[in-house]
């Protein structure tokens, strides 16, 4: 790495230090004393006070602790609902005053009740968010055996090094611009602390842009809810930041990546993460428009999988297709060969496990049966997509039964049911798996066809099929869960189901928000990057490999590499490798 790039990630990391040290003195949780007095939930590190009687309930989340309801006002009061509704919950609220004078035990219980439930559902949250953690090493091996052996090096030291980068970036400041205004954590003890969002007001309603509270964890960050909210949310942007590093590697400068890597965590992701899962406006389109219950994404076949597939695309766009696969007319003449087949199918193998944490756990709660359903679903959805992917190849498009895409139909099945998972049932779970096994395929071929090279085919699995993943919703859910969501009473239900297509609407001005946003963004990143270190390397250093000129040693050291007939030449061309390419290597 240059001197210029370490300056740039250095003081890119000094000002967000700085910004979110100045943003959390405004936020912090201890009263001045000239301050009136702090009514801001005080966070509690120690998790000795999370958990109490409050969060007691009986299967249907009916809570075992009254409130006292709120008075009506003159206006309710001509109600007769709304008269009957608060007699009702006044009576109740009498009758567990009364109930506690009996069984006062009970009641002293009932924190331990209270405090186990969420107890359950941290241990769950924290678990499964360790097995999205491992889907790294999936990611790390497809997209290593998807490359060539003289890249190997180069390719599994992006897939590392985007795990640190990346969780630094949401540590200083990404966690607090995309969760900082979420407000009560429901299934952590409803710890409410992370309640500042910036908004605007339009047509009348509250915009909902960027949190800002949280920086640092620290303040009202130091809590325990907010510190497993973190984990479980980090490795999912982790999973985001890892996309692009299939689609632009073999030729990708890895203090270009060094640069996108310090991008990703502490803006690229958060903002479009902000509007669909932090309060933000999209989440909101139930209740402010009346599209069905907002964006729905349960589990982030847009806030995770698509964000990075239009990256991917973006960056894959603008660095060019690898030298050798494409003639001077820009017609494909060589594809380019992956060259560890088994390496493929083994991360395939460790990301479909870890999707047992990404979907299930995007619960948030153990206590929430529904995750046995989302589990089903999941399974059915990768095993259509996989069968569908495999067929299709095989009997349409090249006769053979292609290993590489049997495990991108696969993912794309798994990254199609991601958004869908709880709101579906198995039928409709394995439709759409198998939809995305042949979409798959054919936007594969469609990006290759256009000159727009991905080497892993990160842009259809992950983009275009986490599109479809969520338009789906707006389709096939069943309408037996999701009461409440987003604020919006009843359960989410699609067109197939009689929902009309309300809920399809908020789903596609979810996913065309996406493509535009993350384009933009992505398109400003790459140009920073163009402009301070250059994106691409020399054409010798593809040529010989990106192993020992970028990183210094080989992928596979004490193996003899035919790296020249890795690399397809065009007609006519042969190639003679630099004096400093050449020492390197032989180095």
């Amino acid at each position: 790495m240059n001197k210029r790039t370490l300056l740039l990630i250095t003081l890119l990391t000094a000002g967000t230090c700085w910004f979110a040290a100045q943003a959390e003195d405004t936020n912090n949780v201890a009263a001045t004393s000239a301050a009136p007095a702090d009514a801001t939930p005080k966070p509690d590190p120690a998790g000795t006070a999370t958990g109490a009687s409050s969060d007691a309930q009986d299967a249907a989340g009916n809570h075992f602790v009254g409130s006292e309801p709120t008075p009506l006002s003159a206006d309710d009061k001509k109600d007769a609902t709304k008269v009957k509704t608060y007699e009702d919950a006044k009576k109740a609220y009498a009758d567990y005053l009364a109930q506690v004078k009996v069984e006062p035990l009970a009641v002293k219980l009932s924190d331990s009740v209270g405090h186990n439930r969420v107890a359950i559902n941290f241990m769950w949250t924290l678990v499964t968010g360790f097995l999205v953690m491992f889907m790294q090493a999936g990611f790390a091996l497809v997209e290593t055996g998807l490359c060539r052996a003289k890249n190997s090096g180069h390719t599994m030291s992006m897939n590392f090094m985007i795990y640190p980068m990346g969780m630094l970036g949401f540590y200083l400041c990404g966690f607090a611009f995309m969760f900082g205004g979420l407000g009560p954590i429901g299934t952590m003890g409803n710890y409410g602390g992370l309640n500042g969002e910036w908004t605007i007001n339009l047509f009348g309603k509250p915009f909902g842009l960027l949190g800002h509270k949280g920086f640092l964890l620290q303040g009202v960050g130091y809590d325990t809810a907010a510190f497993a909210l973190f984990l479980f949310q980090m490795v999912f942007m982790d999973t985001t930041a890892t996309i692009p590093t299939g689609a632009a590697a073999e030729r990708w400068k890895f203090s270009a990546f060094m640069i996108y890597g310090c991008c990703i965590g502490t803006i690229m992701y958060p903002i479009f993460g902000n509007w669909v899962w932090g309060g933000g406006w999209l989440s909101q389109l139930g209740t402010n428009f009346g599209l069905g219950h907002g964006h729905v994404d349960f589990a982030g076949s847009t806030v995770v999988h698509m964000q990075g597939g239009v990256i991917a695309l973006i960056f894959a766009w603008l660095i060019g297709p690898r030298y050798g696969k494409y003639d001077a007319t820009g017609k494909l003449v060589h594809p380019i060969l992956a060259h560890n087949i088994p390496f493929v199918m083994l991360g395939t193998f460790i990301l479909a496990f870890g999707w047992f944490g990404f979907n299930p756990g995007s619960s948030l709660a153990g206590t929430d049966l529904r995750i046995s359903v989302i589990a089903v679903n999941t399974m059915l959805a990768s095993a259509t997509g996989a069968l569908a992917a495999t067929l299709w190849m095989w009997w349409v498009r090249s006769k053979k039964p292609d290993p590489s895409m049997m495990c991108n139909g696969m993912l794309a099945g798994l990254v199609a049911i991601t958004a869908p998972c709880a709101f579906v049932s198995a039928g409709g779970a394995s439709i759409i798996g198998l939809i995305a096994g042949i979409i798959v395929v054919e936007s594969v071929f469609f990006w290759d066809r256009i000159g727009i090279d991905d080497c892993v085919g990160a842009i259809s699995v992950h983009g275009v099929n986490g599109a479809w993943g969520c338009l789906s919703i707006g389709l096939f859910a069943d309408g037996t869960y999701g009461d409440g969501w987003n604020g919006v009473s009843g359960t989410v239900r699609g067109l197939f189901y009689g929902g009309g297509m309300s809920q399809f609407w908020a789903e596609l001005i979810g996913v065309t928000t996406c493509f535009v946003t993350l384009s933009i963004v992505s398109i400003v990143v790459y140009q920073l990057a163009e402009k301070l270190v250059g994106n691409r390397v020399d054409k010798d250093v593809e040529i010989e490999g990106l192993d020992v000129p970028e990183m210094g040693v080989p992928g596979y050291s004490g193996m003899v590499l035919d790296k020249q007939s890795e690399t397809p030449m065009p007609r006519g061309e042969h190639y003679v490798p630099r004096a400093s390419v050449a020492a390197a290597a032989k180095v």
